[in-house]
């Protein structure tokens, strides 16, 4: 029993030690390496402004390491930005048009493409809510996205309230079928539009937990 207790103490002192390196570790990374560009290569760029600074300042030290140092960091970013945005969308492009010259492979690149486009984050704002409607017959139920409930021309002629609900087929969700439904025919689901996404893609296989609330039940 007394051997026991000092090895725990010990262990327990042991790793709030390492848990404090970990703590500090990227601040003291952090700091290192800002100490490095204002001393080297702040340093680089000195000679090459020198000419352009007023002599009086020449012999501020400081002021020149953070001058030069401003310099060197506005370099590097337009240096990654242009890495990133033009070459890389240069190579990007290149890329797929090789992948769209290898047979099979280009069809299945193609879908999962027309996938991330339909679900990116600006189309998945157009989807309000997911919905529960019996589709392609009475009895027979299927996930859709209520897209919208603006009424228009078809809904005045139709002579009743119609919501806008969009169907997509499984497991490619880019084609799907645009359908008018009287709105009382509709059973609006708690579901994340998210949560309906995985649903349909993988083919139900991906069931989003549900535990009713007071409202619901």
């Amino acid at each position: 029993m007394s051997d026991t207790l000092p090895t725990s103490k010990f262990t327990l002192l042991r790793n709030a030690f390492l848990s404090g390196v970990m703590l500090l570790a990227p601040l003291f990374v952090t700091c290192w390496v800002f100490i490095l560009l204002f001393e080297n290569i702040g340093g680089i760029f000195r000679p090459m402004l020198q000419p352009f600074v007023p002599e009086a300042l020449r012999n501020y030290d400081l002021l020149w390491n953070i001058l030069a140092t401003f310099i060197a960091i506005v370099a590097i970013t337009l240096l990654g930005y242009l890495s990133r945005y033009v070459l890389g969308k240069y190579f990007g492009g290149l890329a797929e048009r090789f992948i769209q010259t290898i047979p099979g492979v280009s069809g299945v690149y193609n879908t999962v493409k027309q996938i991330v486009a339909t679900f990116s984050t600006q189309n998945r704002n157009l989807f309000n809510k997911v919905v529960l409607v019996e589709f392609p017959r009475k009895g027979v139920y299927t996930i859709g996205f209520l897209t919208s409930k603006t009424q228009g021309e078809p809904q005045m002629r139709a002579g009743k309230e119609l919501w806008t609900v969009y169907v997509p087929t499984t497991p490619n969700p880019t084609g799907g079928y645009l359908l008018l439904i009287p709105k009382e025919e509709i059973v609006e689901l708690e579901m994340s539009v998210g949560d309906g996404m995985k649903l349909v893609i993988s083919g139900g296989a991906v069931t989003p937990p549900w535990l009713p609330t007071k409202n619901s039940a």
